[in-house]
């Protein structure tokens, strides 16, 4: 995936939700110059990141050809 294809996914995710916590960490991650430490994020997002970790490691993941396949049905 090319830094374009990937940036329209992320435009396509952000215009998709609704929800205003995950948009206004996004705005704080764009906004944050320096590498993020896990530590000074907050404990919901801590927790969120941790519990993908986890799934990720259990093998409970979606293959990238699929969520494109997803999306593209969505978009389209």
């Amino acid at each position: 995936m090319s830094i374009e294809e990937l940036k329209i996914e992320i435009a396509k995710k952000v215009f998709e939700t609704d929800d205003e916590n995950l948009l206004s960490e996004l705005e704080i991650l764009l906004n944050h110059s320096e590498k993020v430490i896990l530590e000074e994020l907050p404990k919901h997002v801590q927790e969120g990141i941790k519990r993908g970790l986890k799934q990720a490691e259990e093998g409970k993941l979606i293959p990238y050809n699929e969520v494109k396949r997803r999306l593209s049905e969505k978009w389209h």
